[in-house]
């Protein structure tokens, strides 16, 4: 195991949770603190959840040395796109799992 002390925050649709997963394990194996979205297959939250978790997916985009995007089939949606332009806006690196997982 490498020791790393970068912070990569993933950001996607949430249709991709399996991707997710795979990528959450494989960075963190790397030594990479992962952070990631609040959802689940299962979970089911209210509107008022979905927006304080929408707030503090921002504040994990503030803390993050580098996005990578889980863009299965280069599909990025709407809310991933904000998140994209508000990580360049901070002068994040992106990266994009369909350049590395292809």
């Amino acid at each position: 195991m490498m020791n790393n002390n970068k912070v990569i925050t993933l950001c996607g649709s949430r249709k991709f949770s399996k991707q997710f997963k795979e990528v959450e394990i494989e960075l963190a194996r790397k030594g990479f603190t992962v952070l990631r979205p609040i959802f689940g297959d299962d979970l089911e939250i209210t509107k008022e959840e979905a927006l304080l978790f929408g707030k503090a997916h921002f504040r994990k985009i503030e803390l993050a040395d580098e996005l990578f995007i889980i863009d299965v089939d280069r599909y990025i949606g709407e809310s991933t796109l904000k998140e994209i332009d508000f990580a360049k806006s901070l002068g994040k690196n992106i990266s994009y799992y369909s350049e590395q997982f292809i």
